[in-house]
């Protein structure tokens, strides 16, 4: 498990077991499972983006200090991460948002952004937007920040227009 502060939550316990509760930490990216994960998720975006249309971050790039990145464990297992980076005093990205291939379409995906929202909510960020792909595979992704709220918007910070990217922001 990776090294983590002690800044932890638990999200996402249902009254009806149907989703679970996970243990949400801020991760230092230390650790072999979240190296893993984000080798996988590099892999597919790099499988359904050109190179110059993919914006995700590896482990360097997650580390830059106005970037928080969590995991959200099930257990002893990683479920998903999420990470959230500082535009400037009122506005923040969504980064990395993953869910491990053993918890697909269990909800945490959910729980790992309703936990994003009210980080930023928190921070006192007026605005949430994100980057994400434009073809076939991205429309889950696109469904479920539409889900909670977010809407299509132009570019944002220094992302420019291009047909493999979709920009979706939230006011808070």
């Amino acid at each position: 498990m990776s090294s983590n502060t002690d800044q932890s939550a638990i999200a996402g316990a249902s009254t009806t077991g149907s989703m679970p509760a996970l243990r949400i930490v801020v991760d230092d990216l230390s650790g072999p499972e979240i190296a893993a994960l984000l080798t996988d998720h590099l892999s597919d975006m790099a499988a359904h983006s050109p190179a110059e249309s993919m914006h995700a971050l590896d482990l360097d790039g997650l580390r830059r200090p106005e970037i928080t990145f969590w995991s959200g464990w099930d257990g002893d297992t990683l479920a998903g991460c999420a990470a959230l980076k500082q535009l400037d005093d009122e506005h923040a990205e969504i980064k990395s948002m993953r869910t491990a291939a053993t918890h697909k379409r269990r909800g945490i995906a959910s729980i790992l952004l309703r936990h994003l929202l009210a980080e930023a909510t928190a921070r006192g960020y007026r605005r949430v937007s994100l980057e994400t792909g434009a073809g076939e595979f991205f429309v889950p992704a696109q469904k479920l920040y539409a889900a909670h709220g977010f809407e299509f918007c132009d570019p944002f910070g220094d992302y420019r227009l291009d047909p493999y990217s979709v920009f979706m922001t939230r006011t808070l």
